[in-house]
């Protein structure tokens, strides 16, 4: 969640940056020049004027065949969608019933099925992969759109009017469905504790490899410990048993008791509480 939450920070400075880019006014005549008020003196204090009672800013250019701007905010549009979709996906792979590490919110009937009632489906991660998918596809049309003949486009203009209102409307869906599920996710921390326990210690192999290398050497700690963990695979014992029978670890010197917190996931964490620290207060 901390990766998200930075995610979005990330997205929230792009979207400061893109603002006053596209946020410009195109008023400009036909071919862009303010031809037809050009010899009152005050064309260009008419633009301005109109820019401020709309609260756009003025462009340095006439860009109605520079579509640039149209495009960089669908792709920003694409790339928020696409943050969603990734949160969408875990979702659903950590909501599997072989997994269930996390719930969607519980609403009733809602992501039931019609023909079997114990499914409780992630819904609104469906829908955010569906909305997702075609954002990113309608975005790239954007760029289609930029590629405009001469001062008066003859197609490619009309892209955006076809794309662009999708692009936000389903964009804005995306962002609903991410809200909720963020607000009333169902985190089960049993459930993910008793999941580390499944390959019988074997997650926990980098954590031991490394300690066990700086006796014995990296790669002949690496090729041992991968030994060891197809045993615990094959024959379903645990891995600390293994490497407390194991002559080169007994012969290291290592105790049960240091086997034992290198063995346990929970002590190979990293700097993970205060990377998440940064990103929160920051």
């Amino acid at each position: 969640m901390a990766r998200l939450l930075s995610t979005f920070k990330r997205h929230q400075a792009r979207l400061a940056e893109i603002l006053p880019r596209l946020l410009v006014i195109e008023f400009g005549g036909a071919a862009g020049t303010l031809a037809t008020i050009a010899d009152t003196g005050v064309a260009l204090d008419v633009q301005e004027d109109l820019a401020k009672k709309l609260g756009l800013g003025v462009p340095d250019i006439a860009w109605h065949t520079e579509r640039d701007r149209i495009a960089e905010i669908g792709s920003f549009f694409a790339m928020v969608a696409a943050t969603c979709a990734k949160l969408a996906l875990d979702t659903k792979l950590l909501m599997q019933t072989e997994v269930g590490e996390v719930l969607e919110p519980y609403y009733a009937h809602r992501g039931s099925s019609s023909t079997m009632p114990q499914k409780r489906n992630p819904i609104s991660s469906v829908y955010i992969t569906a909305l997702a998918s075609t954002v990113k596809q309608l975005s790239a049309s954007l760029f289609d759109a930029m590629v405009e003949d001469h001062e008066r486009s003859t197609g490619p203009w009309e892209i955006e009017w076809i794309a662009l209102p999708q692009i936000c409307t389903m964009t804005h869906a995306v962002l609903v469905h991410t809200y909720d599920i963020l607000e009333g996710l169902e985190v089960r921390p049993k459930t993910m504790s008793d999941n580390l326990r499944l390959t019988n210690g074997a997650i926990a192999s980098e954590a031991v490899m490394m300690h066990l290398g700086r006796r014995i050497g990296r790669q002949v700690a690496h090729d041992l410990i991968y030994d060891l963990c197809q045993r615990a695979l094959h024959e379903g014992r645990p891995l600390i048993e293994l490497l407390s029978e194991d002559r080169t670890v007994l012969g290291s010197g290592v105790t049960r008791e240091e086997l034992e917190t290198w063995c346990d996931p929970a002590n190979y964490m990293g700097l993970s509480q205060e990377m998440t620290l940064r990103i929160i207060n920051t």
